[in-house]
């Protein structure tokens, strides 16, 4: 066996198709394509599977329900952490509690808005938060302590 002697094994190399070459390749004229329409055409690109070649889509067809805000992309709605003040007085019973100090004692998750709701006993700590229920201020006042409004909420 000589080096100039190896050769590929028959049918391993294909010769590429020569498109738009003349009649006489077979691929002339269309070169493959058919005729007209889009994917004939050169950059002619494939239409996404909701298309429905130029008329209205079942998708814009279909009636819409339900609210989008579209001004701000989110809703305005703020969703609060409730904490209730028995299980503030469990684990506080005097200073100062803040949402860190919650989040801390593993009531709520730091950093989100805390509101104070009235249920279990109050102690009398200083209560800071984003919000307060009514009567969760009035059992504070109660039982000597304080509800503070964080500003920002």
């Amino acid at each position: 066996m000589k080096l100039n002697e190896i050769r590929p094994n028959h049918g391993a190399n294909k010769r590429h198709k020569r498109v738009g070459r003349g009649p006489g390749s077979g691929h002339g004229k269309t070169a493959g394509r058919g005729h007209k329409g889009q994917k004939s055409r050169s950059g002619g690109v494939k239409n996404p599977a909701r298309f429905e070649g130029g008329r209205s889509t079942l998708i814009m067809r279909l009636p819409k329900r339900g609210m989008k805000n579209y001004s701000t992309g989110e809703l305005k709605r703020v969703e609060y952490q409730v904490v209730n003040l028995g299980a503030i007085a469990k684990r506080f019973t005097s200073g100062e509690v803040t949402p860190e100090a919650l989040a801390k004692a593993g009531l709520v998750r730091p950093g989100y808005p805390v509101k104070v709701l009235a249920q279990g006993e109050a102690s009398g700590v200083r209560v800071i938060a984003h919000k307060f229920s009514q009567a969760a201020v009035e059992k504070l006042k109660a039982a000597g302590g304080e509800a503070v409004v964080l500003e920002g909420a």
